[in-house]
């Protein structure tokens, strides 16, 4: 059953009356706990959230949930990546019946400030779950090598203090001109809360100004 991407926390809390972030106040004590153990950090783009599912028989895309619309320039562009016979056929070889969903960002031209990104709309891999399982690294960039896409660059690795120092750094992104949005941190070893939930992170530069 295809699921929606599920939404990455924000590191801090957050004051209620000046919304800033509060340093230091962790939202997850799995986190917290973590702070210190190996992280890797990959470039947030700047995007629309996409979903590309491989049921066992064929391909569909979906936005980050079922009902959000993808703009027609992407659409043209997922078709070209994953459409197809020969696409199916790679899927069919990789993965046979199983579920597989590749989870990217589409970005580029009239998607947020993607001008600035590139000409153009593309997608660009960051997550892969397979029969309900999250992939580790390696395996999404195989994956990503497989069709021939990109997948979003490990900037950083590193402690959580280190992924926090990083974005007051203001850094540019690694895609033309633009700014970084900031970054996505997780262990360096794919993990769960108590609760089930991954543990994942984002930073946003945004945050810190």
């Amino acid at each position: 059953m295809l699921k929606e991407y599920h939404k990455i926390e924000t590191l801090f809390e957050r004051d209620e009356k000046t919304k800033k972030l509060v340093e230091g106040a962790y939202r997850n004590e799995a986190v917290e706990f973590l702070k210190d153990s190996l992280w890797e950090f990959t470039e947030k783009i700047d995007g629309t959230n996409i979903r590309v599912y491989w049921d066992g028989h064929k391909v569909s895309f979906y936005g980050r949930t079922d009902r959000a619309q993808i703009p027609a320039d992407l659409v043209n562009r997922l078709n070209e990546l994953f459409g197809g016979d020969v696409n199916e056929e790679i899927f069919e070889q990789k993965f046979g019946g199983t579920e597989v969903m590749l989870v990217g960002e589409g970005y580029g031209e009239k998607i947020q400030k993607g001008g600035l990104y590139r000409k153009g709309q593309d997608f660009i891999l960051f997550d892969v779950m397979i029969a309900g399982n999250w992939q580790p690294r390696e395996s999404v960039e195989n994956i990503a090598e497989t069709f021939g896409i990109d997948v979003v660059p490990i900037v950083l690795k590193g402690t959580i203090q280190d992924g926090v120092n990083f974005v007051k750094q203001k850094p540019k992104s690694v895609y033309g001109t633009a700014d970084s949005e900031g970054l996505v941190g997780r262990p360096k070893v794919e993990l769960q809360t108590r609760t089930g939930s991954r543990v994942i992170v984002k930073i946003k530069v945004r945050d810190f100004i």
